[in-house]
């Protein structure tokens, strides 16, 4: 038996989230059938990191074992299975058949992308905020996340993770043509923590906050005080990073 991973892209609003929740409509469901439909045996993958309804992926990962290896064209085939929604990037095998694809992840980036003029064709991908916004305060406020590594208030309730820190190696505002993206890239992240770090950061900004007001939020450890009322559909899940040499892409 044989480990192998899928790395995916897709479009969030299509699916009620990544994690399988019995038959309700999820990017997981969706690979398990395909991969279940073209292998003729019951599939089950288990994901890198779980995206909430709306959220999209340039990059998520899934792993899941098969006895036979897959033919040179299952990627092909697989792409031809899963719905327009949801595409196969690259297939790996794993060099331990232990390997799993979220534990192990080392690095993770998202992207937020906000637009301020009201523009049809990006409804559904980026949040429309058309208000003004202190920019400078952006900025410094993206600098005082990478200082600390307590994050409770930016973690929605019930969220059953076990510690709240994490260690933020990016974080930054970056002009877009007429969209603004915030970045921020991590080792972990809680669940809601880069909406609500969004949408905190940007509710200060808009209604004449302060750098301070910011620190006080994240010191507070208390999520009631963060913002976490941006739209899923304006973020994205970028990048997930592996140790060199867990996994060999296959061609």
């Amino acid at each position: 038996m044989a480990r192998y991973a899928l790395e995916v892209m897709y479009d969030g609003t299509k699916f009620h989230g990544s994690q399988i929740q019995g038959t309700t409509p999820t990017v997981q469901l969706a690979i398990n059938t395909a991969l279940s439909t073209l292998l003729r045996t019951n599939i089950e993958t288990f994901g890198a990191s779980r995206t909430d309804e709306g959220v999209h992926a340039l990059c998520n990962l899934y792993h899941f074992d098969l006895e036979n290896a897959p033919n040179p064209e299952f990627v092909y085939k697989l792409n031809a299975v899963l719905p327009m929604s949801v595409a196969v990037n690259k297939l790996y095998q794993a060099v331990n058949p232990e390997f799993n694809c979220r534990f192990e992840a080392i690095r993770r980036r998202y992207r937020y992308k906000i637009y301020f003029r009201k523009n049809p064709f990006q409804q559904g991908r980026a949040l429309y905020h058309p208000y003004k916004y202190n920019r400078d305060l952006l900025n410094e406020t993206a600098e005082i996340i990478k200082e600390y590594t307590q994050f409770e208030s930016f973690a929605k309730r019930n969220s059953q993770s076990h510690t709240f820190n994490c260690t933020i190696h990016q974080s930054y505002w970056e002009s877009h043509v007429d969209e603004l993206h915030y970045i921020v890239e991590g080792n972990r992240f809680l669940r809601g923590m880069v909406r609500g770090l969004v949408g905190t950061q940007l509710k200060l900004a808009s209604k004449q906050g302060t750098a301070a007001d910011f620190r006080a939020i994240v010191e507070a450890q208390n999520c009631t005080l963060a913002n976490f009322n941006v739209t899923g559909n304006g973020l994205y899940l970028e990048e997930i990073a592996y140790p060199d040499g867990l996994l060999m892409e296959i061609k």
